[in-house]
């Protein structure tokens, strides 16, 4: 009985030893049974790799890869560039009031926190300290042209990331679209209202 009580002191030590001191520091790396996965062989994005020819872990896209969503033969409706590469003006889609719906629900997901609800670029993120979001309504964005618009989108820029991999292209081009409504309304006048129209307006 005596040597019963040994072992188990014995093995409650063993257990305290190799499992109680788990987070705390030591110069030498500490006793594992497992290790649940802290190390294990991976590369991490941008490292370099001794298994390829060339040192690197990213590889490139092979040759005639098709996008997930499917390959779409219009450059204009794809990139929101032209043939030659430069930056598209207008739609590649019928704009719509279906396209519009789209096009305001998914501002109002993605855009919103950001840009704000009226474009102006007072969304929520302004109140905690992200001042720089720039306002539709500035004479560079609404010059800039529906093609630009797109690819910004689409790759993102500066403190903007990229929403090409969260929208597809159908829905890029929708939340465009809404975008100019929101620019066309600040800049609008009451002759642009339809008579018929005008009573809902209080005018």
């Amino acid at each position: 009985m005596r040597y019963a009580y040994l072992v188990f002191i014995l093995l409650v030590v063993a257990v305290l030893s190799i499992f109680g001191l788990r987070g705390t520091p030591f110069k030498s790396p500490p006793v594992e049974i497992f290790n649940d996965m802290d190390r294990q062989p991976k590369y991490k994005p941008q490292s370099e790799s001794g298994f390829f020819a060339d040192g690197r872990t990213d590889r490139p896209v092979p040759a005639n890869t098709v996008p997930r969503e499917g390959y779409i033969e219009d450059i204009h409706l794809a990139t929101g560039r032209t043939d030659s590469g430069d930056f598209a003006p207008g739609f590649p889609v019928e704009v719509t009031r279906e396209l519009m719906a789209r096009g305001r629900d998914r501002y109002q997901i993605f855009c919103t926190p950001c840009h704000g609800a009226l474009g102006d670029g007072n969304g929520i993120t302004r109140q905690y300290g992200m001042a720089a979001t720039p306002s539709y309504h500035d004479d560079r964005l609404r010059d800039m042209s529906e093609g630009e618009i797109f690819n910004t989108i689409t790759h993102g820029k500066n403190l903007m990331g990229r929403y090409g991999d969260k929208m597809p292209v159908e829905d890029r081009w929708a939340v465009i679209a809404y975008v100019r409504a929101l620019q066309r309304a600040r800049q609008g006048v009451v002759d642009d209202v339809p008579p018929a129209n005008r009573s809902e307006l209080g005018l």
